[in-house]
């Protein structure tokens, strides 16, 4: 490809809305187009990157048994009432109502409409396993997208759905997704890890994320040091305390007039946050609960919603915490709640001893606390996010936390929907067997700005092999002033092109430092220079985007010697 006849709409300005390296490169090569909030064009330099991955996601998704197919991306309601997801899903759900009134909803899964159509065409168990996949793009109306596409309200993701007769069958096809997965994400070229996670709106009892490694990730994962434990901290458990050795002392109420906080708390009655259970009242399905967990650490409402068994969980607002309990917020402790109050205390905070807690009234708190003796054993759960240092829950290890993008999900729903839509098979023996289903997603227009963020330097992009534009760059310098050049350029580029390289020759008639900079921004892995000097000296330059020097390549075998670099990947 020829720089003067592809649209290489390159920019020097960094865009003052763009927060992320990925956002802020993607612009700046000309990747992406802003439409709207959230919406985004694929322009031909970003769609090459874009379709780098899908050809890899479909390779491997094809290589494991799974079938491609492509759904509607407007859903009918009715479908999604039938799962009960209807009203369960929020507001991301954008709903739509057609010219005769009837509701419909821009699919941001697809669950539904994969169950009604195999609920519609399978029979018989013999004609299981059986799982289909799809690349398509999908909508959410994210409350605040941004980050460009790592958070947009459209975009483009692989999603698979499995149906087996038994939970055996769905494991074995989980674990072969799993290895899939695996492989995509290694044939991108990408840092990644696969870790436990929360299933969400999704629903299903196992589910795993895929995390490419990065600084910027939204995500927090706790990783262990020693063994293969790995989760997201929405889920991550840490080795469960031993009870302080410590001698009960007398309990004793004390004044605190106008505390808010824990750190008041601590200061005021000269103790240390992390002896202090502090309560938070929460809202699970719109039930009242007073969790209690240490002053030093911080509640995980995805951990208490699992605790729980709540479809939601959400801090209380300071009226409804003082309906439920009758004190205002800071002063609730575990002695003397109404009866029927429903509670639970984190493991941590449940083998404190002596520790200060809210009195039930106002401006009062006791100190020397201890469960069992001053208020009944209490019913304990893990209920906080765990801290980087603390003890592994499966070996001697420590964790440590990293930071990732989520990219890839799979998850293992069992009944879920086919039970809420009676999706059945008739058995061996002739009876009504509601489906398994797993479902496994791929975002993968978020994989391209992962990348971005994984690997990026101050000139711009450094793609991964696999997922570039183009392999190399050819950069003629003055070949509009130097015959020679021009010739030699044209050359080597129709070589190249007939040996199997991709080439984007940079032919412009722009200054070098120029061509330099965009080459750089835009991410090819390999550059070569073609100049006048270079050509006295029977060379060319040649520079891999990693590298921190350039080197002389004979022209005498220059395009084998290429052919040979880009065959090779990293």
């Amino acid at each position: 490809m020829r720089a003067s006849r592809f649209p290489l709409f390159t920019s020097k300005e960094t865009p003052a809305d763009a927060e992320i390296a990925s956002h802020r490169l993607m612009l700046r090569a000309g990747m992406i187009g802003r439409l709207g909030a959230g919406l985004y064009t694929w322009q031909p330099l970003g769609l090459r990157v874009l379709q780098r991955v899908e050809r890899i996601v479909r390779e491997e998704m094809d290589g494991i048994g799974g079938m491609e197919l492509l759904m509607p991306a407007v859903q009918p309601a009715e479908l999604w009432q039938e799962s009960g997801r209807w009203d369960l899903y929020g507001p991301e759900l954008l709903r739509i109502t057609d010219r005769h009134g009837r509701e419909f909803c821009f699919g941001p899964t697809h669950e539904e409409v994969i169950t009604d159509l195999l609920r519609r065409e399978l029979r018989s168990y013999r004609q299981l396993p059986l799982t289909y996949y799809q690349i398509q793009t999908k909508f959410r109306d994210e409350i605040r997208p941004r980050f460009g596409v790592m958070r947009a309200r459209e975009f483009l993701m692989k999603d698979a759905y499995s149906f087996h007769l038994d939970e055996a069958s769905l494991e074995a096809t989980y674990q072969d997704m799993r290895g899939a997965y695996s492989r995509i994400f290694q044939r991108l070229g990408l840092d990644f890890r696969p870790v436990k996670a929360d299933s969400g709106a999704i629903g299903g009892s196992v589910s795993e994320e895929f995390h490419v490694l990065a600084e910027s990730g939204e995500d927090e994962i706790a990783a262990c040091e020693r063994c293969d434990y790995t989760a997201n901290t929405e889920l991550a458990a840490s080795r469960p305390p031993l009870p302080e050795p410590q001698a009960p002392r007398p309990a004793e109420e004390k004044p605190t007039p106008g505390i808010e906080t824990v750190a008041e708390q601590a200061e005021m009655l000269g103790i240390t946050a992390a002896q202090v259970v502090k309560s938070v009242v929460v809202m699970a399905d719109d039930e009242p609960v007073v969790l209690f967990v240490a002053g030093d650490d911080e509640l995980n409402e995805v951990k208490a919603a699992h605790a729980l068994g709540a479809e939601t969980v959400r801090l209380a607002e300071p009226e409804e915490a003082f309906d439920a309990t009758g004190v205002p917020r800071g002063f609730i402790g575990p002695v003397g709640l109404p009866q029927g109050l429903r509670t639970l205390v984190d493991h941590r905070a449940a083998a404190a001893t002596n520790f200060s807690s809210g009195a039930n009234r106002a401006d009062w708190h006791w100190v020397n606390l201890n469960w069992g003796r001053d208020t009944p054993a209490p019913q304990t759960a893990e209920l906080r996010t765990v801290r980087a240092g603390e003890g592994c829950p499966r070996c001697e290890g420590t964790l440590h936390i990293t930071r990732g993008i989520e990219v890839g999900h799979i998850f293992q729903l069992g009944t879920k929907y086919s039970e809420s839509m009676g999706a059945t098979v008739l058995d061996e023996h002739g009876r009504d067997a509601f489906l398994h289903m797993g479902c496994y997603g791929i975002g993968v227009s978020r994989v391209v700005a992962a990348a971005i963020e994984q690997n990026h330097d101050e000139h711009g992009i450094i793609w991964p092999d696999p997922m570039a534009p183009f392999q190399l760059a050819i950069v003629s310098i003055n070949a509009h002033k130097s015959p020679r050049v021009a010739e030699t350029a044209e050359r080597l580029y129709r070589a190249l092109q007939a040996a199997g390289v991709e080439c984007l020759w940079d032919d412009r008639e722009a200054r070098p430092g120029v061509k330099f900079a965009d080459m750089e921004l835009i991410g090819i892995p390999r550059r070569i220079v073609i100049g006048e000097r270079g050509l006295d000296e029977g060379t060319i330059e040649y520079r891999h985007r990693r590298a921190a020097e350039s080197e002389n390549l004979p022209l005498e075998g220059a395009v084998e010697a290429l052919t040979q670099r880009c065959a090779e990947t990293g």
